[in-house]
């Protein structure tokens, strides 16, 4: 590997920067999927303040594909998804949580946060990540851009959390159980 000046790896020879693009892939496989999955969430939610998130969201979610192919091309990289693992569970975890909870429900409203919140969870956590590892490898321009991306996931899980904490969880809480 070529040293700097200072004596570092330069950050387009380093084992971390291979790291950083491949959690790129990663992530940017993930918002792809999201695109897919979003429509699905707004689609079995009963509040319509659910289904305007969701709505939100997948349009944020469209941005944050470009944004991720905008970086990729800084990096003078191929705009590539990896299967995330991890994304594929929460989705699948989803999708579980609307064919077991009954439609129209509030329940089922309660459901959908909770994977909503884990998609927000996971991808707040890797946004966070890459900007720092980007601001690490020099690439000042590309951290603030997932910082962006950062700071409107962190949004969606705050709007996500007032929803559910201003009616759907109390309106769930009255829904009386099957005997």
């Amino acid at each position: 590997m070529s040293k700097s000046s200072t004596g570092s790896v330069k950050s387009s020879d380093s084992l971390l920067r291979e790291f950083f693009i491949d959690e790129l892939k990663d992530i940017y496989w993930a918002e792809r999927h999201l695109v897919k999955t979003l429509p699905k969430m707004k689609k079995a939610a009963t509040s319509t303040e659910l289904q305007h998130a969701f709505e939100t969201h997948l349009e944020a979610t469209n941005t944050h594909v470009s944004r991720l192919e905008q970086v990729f091309e800084i990096l003078g990289e191929k705009a590539v998804g990896k299967k995330c693992e991890a994304m594929a569970g929460i989705i699948e975890e989803g999708e579980g949580i609307i064919s077991e909870t009954e439609k129209g429900t509030a329940t089922r409203d309660v459901g959908l946060i909770f994977a909503g919140q884990k998609v927000e969870h996971y991808e707040i956590a890797t946004y966070g990540g890459l900007a720092q590892l980007a601001k690490t490898l020099g690439m000042q321009q590309v951290s603030e851009i997932l910082g962006t991306t950062l700071g409107e996931e962190k949004e969606a899980d705050l709007l996500l959390t007032k929803i559910a904490e201003e009616h759907i969880n109390y309106e769930a809480k009255a829904e009386p159980a099957d005997k």
